[in-house]
Parts: C-alpha cells; sequence; structure tokens
C-alpha cells in the first residue's frame, strides 16, 4: 500500500467514492465497449477499478449493485451474436505489495485447513495486458471463439480469430472431444508501432496503446480489418474440458504447447512465498524488454483438485490473484478543491489539477477524501505527510498506485507560495445552502437537507435505475436531471414511485408530449416505457439495494433477499425489529431483530441502518407508492438439483476438522443452503465438532438435529 492508506477514508467517504467510481467507470464502459472511443488509457482504467476494489475490502457492507467488481468485463457489443460460456469467465482479485501476496497464500492454507509448509505449489506468469478469450472445440476442430463479455456471455468473435496466425484451427488428436482453451489477445509492441507509423504516413489517426488496439482490432465487424493487423495469443487456462488431460495447471500449459498455442516462457511453478517473490520482482526487471505489455504477474494454485476445492467467490476464484506492479508519481499544481454532494449527503473535497501526465496517462483531479485529509490528519489523530495541509496553489505529489485512481501524496513545502493559506472546508452544502454536520468520531460532513437537497435526490434517483438495482434503460444521469428538474408536473420524476407514473402522467398531460421534446422522439419514449413496464416485477435482492439503504449494497441485499425469501416477511420482521437498549447487559434485541443479524454477512451497522429506515415514517410513504406500482418477486435461491439440504439452514459450531471454517461455508452455498451465525427456531441443521458450545447446547434445546463432520459429507455426497 502506498503512504495514503484506506484506513484513513471514513465510512461515508468511502460510500461517496463508490457512488462516483461506479459512474465513471460505467461511463468509460460506454466509450470504450459501446463507441470504440476511449477517453483514458487501460491503465487509468485499471487504477479507477482497482481502487473500487480495495475500498470495497474495507466497506464490503458498501458494495452497490453497480459496483464495476461485480460486473465481469462488459455487456457484449451490438452486431455480434452472443455465446454464454459453459463456465464463467472471471476476473481476478488484485495483490499491490509482498504482504499481500502473503496474505493470499495464507488464505489458501487456512481454506484448505492445512498448515503454510510449502506443500501448495503455485504457478507465476506475467499478467498480459491485452483481451480475454475463450476458444472451444469439438472433435478437435474450432467451433466458437468468444470474448469475456459479462464474465457469462460474451461476444462470438470466431471469424476475426481464424485471422490470427497463433491460434490452431484444429487440435491433435489427444486432445479430448470438448476443449476450451482460455487465454489472452494482444498486439506485440513492435507490431504496434509497425502499425502506427503506416497510420502515420496515410495521414491517419495513430491509436493509443496496443492493448486498446489489440482490443478494438479483435471486435471489428470486418474480419478484414481484423486481418490487416497483427494479433497474437498466450493460451493460459482452461474452461469446459469432456475429459480433464492434466491434473495441474502447470501441466495444461505443457499440453497447450503440445497442441500448438504459444504460451508464455516465463511460467514458472514455485512453492514458497519466496520464490513467488523472488520471481516477480525477475519479471519485473525484464518488463521493459519484453515485446508485450503486462501490467503485473498472476499466481494460480497449481493442483486443478485442489482449485476445484477452493472455488469462486462472487466475481473471482480463491485460487489465483494478480500481483500489480508499483505506483508512479508525479508534480503538478493544485489549482482548486471542489465539494461534492453524494447521495448520502456526505460533502467530499475534489482536488483540480494542472494536467500532468503520469505513467502515460493525463491526469486532471484527485480525490482529497475529508477535512482532516487535507489538513494533514489521520483517522485516529496521527500526522499525516508529517503534518503538512494541503493548499490552493501548492505544488503538490500525485500518485497512481495499483489500488488507487490519483491522489496526492504530499506537497512540495519549497514551492508553496508566500501569499497562500489553510484551505477552510464550508461546513455548509453547496448545492442546497442546508448546513453540515460532522458527528462524532466521523471525519466526513454531512448535509442535513435530505429532503430538500437536490444533489442527494437526484443520486438516489439515479441509484434506483442503475444497472444492478432497478436497470431501467432510457434513465441515465441526463434524462434523470431532466425529469427531476422539470416544470411540467406530468414529467417529474421526485420519487422512484414517479417513475412508474410517468406514462399515465403523461396520458393526461394537456402540455407538451414528452416525445415532442428535444432529445426523446416517439420511438425512444416507447422504448423508455416499455424499460420502465419490464421493471414492475423485480428480484426482490434489486428491489432492496435499489431503495437505497445506507450501508446495504448489492451483497447485502442478496444476503437478506435470500434469508427472508419474500418482500412482506423482510419488511413485517424489520418493522417488528428492536436493536438492543443501550446500557443494558444482556439485551440481545428481540426476536426479530435476532433473525436480521442472524443472516450471514449482516451485522449491527447495517441492522441499525435497515431498521431505522423503516421506522422512518417518510421512507413508508414513499416504499408505500412505490408498492403500488411494483412488485418484488420471492427470492428464488441458487441451489444445487437433488441437494438433500437445498434450502436448509444451516449452522456449523465447534472445531471442525476435515475443512476450514470458509470451506463449509462455502460448500453450503454450493448445495443451495443457507449458513447462518447463531442457532434459532428457523435453523435446520447444526454441524457440530469438538468443543461445541453454547450453539449446540440451544440447538438440543430447541430440538433441531445436530451431526458431525463426517455425517455432512455423507449428506452432501462428498464423502
Amino acid at each position: 500500500m502506498s503512504e495514503i492508506s484506506f484506513d484513513q477514508m471514513s465510512e461515508q467517504d468511502a460510500a461517496l467514492e463508490l457512488e462516483r467510481l461506479a459512474k465513471l467507470i460505467a461511463y468509460h464502459d460506454e466509450r470504450y465497449h459501446g463507441k470504440d472511443q476511449p477517453e483514458i488509457s487501460d491503465a487509468d482504467y485499471d487504477a479507477l477499478k482497482r481502487r473500487n476494489e480495495a475500498i470495497e475490502k474495507l466497506y464490503p457492507q458498501l458494495i452497490r449493485a453497480d459496483s464495476p467488481s461485480r460486473k465481469i468485463g462488459s455487456v457484449p457489443a451490438a452486431g455480434f451474436t452472443q455465446v454464454t460460456h459453459a463456465r464463467a469467465m472471471l476476473s481476478l482479485d488484485n495483490a499491490f505489495s509482498d504482504e499481500d501476496v502473503g496474505d493470499f497464500v495464507g488464505s489458501v492454507y487456512r481454506f484448505l485447513g492445512r498448515l503454510p509448509d510449502n506443500s501448495i505449489a503455485f504457478t507465476a506468469e506475467p499478467k498480459i495486458d491485452g483481451l480475454s478469450l475463450s476458444l472451444r472445440y469439438e472433435g478437435r476442430k474450432l467451433v466458437t471463439a468468444a470474448t469475456r463479455g459479462d464474465g457469462t456471455t460474451g461476444e462470438n468473435v470466431t471469424a476475426n480469430i481464424l485471422t490470427i496466425k497463433e491460434i490452431p484451427q484444429t487440435l491433435p488428436a489427444s486432445a479430448p472431444d470438448i476443449v476450451e482453451v482460455r487465454g489472452e489477445v494482444y498486439m506485440a509492441k513492435s507490431d504496434f508501432l509497425a502499425l502506427n507509423e503506416q497510420m502515420a504516413a496515410e495521414g491517419k489517426q495513430t491509436y493509443v496503446n496496443p492493448r486498446n488496439t489489440a482490443a478494438g482490432s479483435l471486435r471489428q465487424l470486418d474480419p478484414k480489418v481484423t486481418a490487416s493487423r497483427k494479433l497474437r495469443f498466450f493460451a493460459y487456462a482452461c474452461g469446459e474440458m469432456s475429459v480433464m488431460p492434466a491434473q495441474t495447471q502447470s501441466g495444461m500449459v505443457t499440453l497447450f504447447q503440445e497442441w500448438g498455442f504459444c504460451t508464455n516462457p516465463l511460467t514458472k511453478r514455485l512453492t514458497s512465498i519466496e520464490a513467488i517473490i523472488a520471481h516477480y520482482n525477475h519479471i519485473g526487471l525484464e518488463r521493459a524488454q519484453l515485446d508485450y505489455d503486462i501490467d503485473g504477474v498472476v499466481y494460480k494454485v497449481d493442483d486443478l483438485k485442489l482449485q476445484e476445492r477452493l472455488g469462486f467467490r462472487s466475481r473471482s476464484p480463491r485460487w489465483a490473484i494478480a500481483h500489480k506492479f508499483p505506483a508512479e508519481q508525479a508534480t503538478t499544481i493544485l489549482r482548486g478543491i471542489d465539494i461534492q454532494v453524494g447521495r448520502t449527503g456526505v460533502l467530499t473535497p475534489v482536488a483540480r489539477l494542472t494536467p500532468i501526465t503520469v505513467g502515460g496517462v493525463v491526469v486532471t483531479n484527485a480525490t482529497l477524501h475529508n477535512e482532516d485529509y487535507i489538513k494533514g490528519i489521520g483517522q485516529k489523530g496521527e500526522p499525516l505527510r508529517e503534518g503538512r495541509d494541503i493548499r490552493i496553489g501548492d505544488t503538490v505529489i500525485v500518485q497512481r498506485a495499483g489500488d488507487v485512481i490519483p491522489q496526492i501524496v504530499d506537497v512540495v513545502l519549497s514551492e508553496r507560495p508566500s501569499d497562500s493559506v489553510p484551505f477552510e472546508f464550508e461546513h455548509q452544502c453547496p448545492v442546497c445552502k442546508s448546513h453540515a454536520v460532522r458527528e462524532e468520531g466521523e471525519a466526513a460532513w454531512r448535509c442535513t437537507g435530505g429532503l430538500i437537497c437536490e444533489a442527494q435526490a437526484v443520486e438516489r434517483i439515479r441509484h434506483f435505475v442503475s444497472r444492478n438495482a432497478f436497470d431501467i434503460e432510457g434513465l441515465g444521469e441526463k434524462q434523470v436531471e431532466f425529469f427531476f428538474h422539470a416544470e411540467d408536473k406530468n414529467l417529474k420524476i421526485r420519487t422512484p414511485a414517479d417513475i412508474f407514473t410517468l406514462e399515465k402522467r403523461q396520458s393526461q398531460s394537456l402540455l407538451k408530449k414528452l416525445e415532442h421534446i428535444e432529445g426523446f422522439g416517439a420511438v425512444s419514449v416507447k422504448k423508455l416505457y416499455a424499460a420502465i413496464n419490464e421493471r414492475r416485477e423485480i428480484a426482490l435482492s434489486r428491489f432492496l439495494f435499489g431503495l437505497g439503504i445506507r450501508h446495504v449494497g448489492e451483497v447485502s441485499a442478496k444476503r437478506i433477499a435470500r434469508g427472508y425469501g419474500s418482500y412482506q416477511a423482510f419488511a413485517e420482521s424489520v418493522k417488528a425489529a428492536q436493536a438492543p437498549r443501550e446500557g443494558v447487559k444482556g439485551d440481545k434485541g428481540n426476536e426479530a431483530w435476532q433473525e436480521l443479524t442472524n443472516i450471514e454477512g449482516i451485522g449491527q451497522i447495517v441492522a441499525e441502518a435497515i431498521v431505522e429506515f423503516y421506522h422512518e415514517p417518510h421512507n413508508i410513504e414513499v416504499l408505500d407508492a412505490l408498492l403500488a406500482e411494483v412488485t418484488p418477486l420471492d427470492e428464488a435461491a441458487p441451489v444445487a438439483s437433488g441437494s438433500p439440504v437445498e434450502g436448509k439452514v444451516i449452522v456449523f459450531t465447534g472445531s471442525l476438522e476435515k475443512m476450514s471454517r470458509d470451506e463449509a461455508k462455502a460448500m453450503a452455498d454450493r448445495y443451495g443452503a443457507k449458513v447462518a451465525g447463531s442457532v434459532s427456531k428457523k435453523t435446520d441443521l447444526v454441524v457440530a465438532g469438538p468443543g461445541a458450545g453454547s450453539k449446540l447446547a440451544k440447538a438440543q434445546e430447541l430440538g433441531i438435529e445436530v451431526i458431525d463432520e463426517d455425517a455432512w459429507f455423507v449428506l452432501v455426497g462428498e464423502a
């Protein structure tokens, strides 16, 4: 981690920053994937995503439905047919330091319940800065080539792939009948330079970098264009296989070579953290001389059976990680500080900089987190930057690191103007002019004008219609702004319910109809109404996330939906919930409160936010109006077909000897069960190991079935 660590960011700061990043990354996704007109480099885009992921690790309860971390790649572009991957193509978590790598290796051993004795081998390979691709062979003939897309569905680019000489169109007779080879399409630096020289000679616009050029070339609708640009391919993983021909990752790479694929010669099999770090450093030294761009080193557990046991998180495998290369710095002038207001009312200062190139990317702004950060004070009152404050006019050091977007790490005091003055943080909302408050123990100032502050209201509507909430196509940022500020009452959208009454109000309006207003039109209006009506029934988890309850991110919403099953059950329970009384020893809250906090991953902070939301009369008014228009569907938990524990509530207690606690939870989830943290009347089964105490006693008191680990493995069919 860099000097400026995220432990200096309050929860309110984090919520605002995650909101900003989700919008910014979605915008750049559209520019690059939808319009093929990127505005920033791939490195800068990656930095934005890495900052988002780093904040979410600290504040998992804030993960948004439209978070980039919940998306894998992007929605397949128009013009290509779609291919559903037989096995999802997931992203990788990132490591930014040797300590992070040590944590990853340690987590593998802990999950598997083994001592860190170097008995587990890992492969280490350069992380190619290209475009992920999956090649499917049936009967040893190439039948489909697809981009990663959103991880589940990609673009069919088979015709274009046939122009890449490094990809064999047939496999040898020894290969299985069904083979999926995965790897990276890239453009060599030398080929990129030659292409740009050719473009310049022809008087055409040159390209920005090899990665974007490779991606754009692969995604051409005309294969002749792809053929005119020399693309290459490194194979490094497998997807669906009718028969697994090797038992290790390194063994599969060797087979890829035998089948005619190019594999990376810098790939090594290693067993110790020291050897892994040494190879990372070696590749880092070789980086400048390589004829292809890399931005780190990928580590994978070599044993494929262990990979299967380790399994996956929501979007990434537990058995692999990408170790990123370090940050780059430059100096520039701080020209101004703006205050932005987020959906929750948090006031966040943003630095406006004289444009500066950092690592080949133009940087114009940076986050300043909060008032204390500007003053040089850390979250716990400790000095930052040796106590140096940040002032307008300062020469500042700007850093782009693997886990952050551009940020100011220090000031150059020798260059500070003689007339500079400390920055005074306004304690008034710049949008609605309401006074701001700073709660005890918090670093952020928050606008108190929740119901009158346009910034918060607009942001809440934007959140409601965002991709992983209600996902209403045609209600982007500009449209939300338009409807919010519309003077005609039959056009206004100030609450979620207003979205669903828009068409009816428009049909009754005697004023100018929406389709006659500039920027709309009959076709777009018809599509908008259709998109709205498609969301009159919606998954419970999307509904809950769309409400914008503080601390309830996409993951929390899914857990809550799965825990209660229906909106009615959820709403009735949280309305009745009473938190433990402060200062009353032994008070654990009422049964409804315990039911809420018993859901895996829902702690007291999240529970309090939910209960407070449902105890606020204004919120209930808004909800009732929305529920008159929208029906949240009962949540259908993903289950393994025929699983004897599907839908059951399981509690693990005691010292598990044959699996780690994490592995037990992952296994239960895989078989469709719901894991709870404590025993209640709703518990169906308790798996007890040696040393089980109060939870075992509670289960026996309630007459709940109790089994040991061996019986658990028999029950789920893994004995």
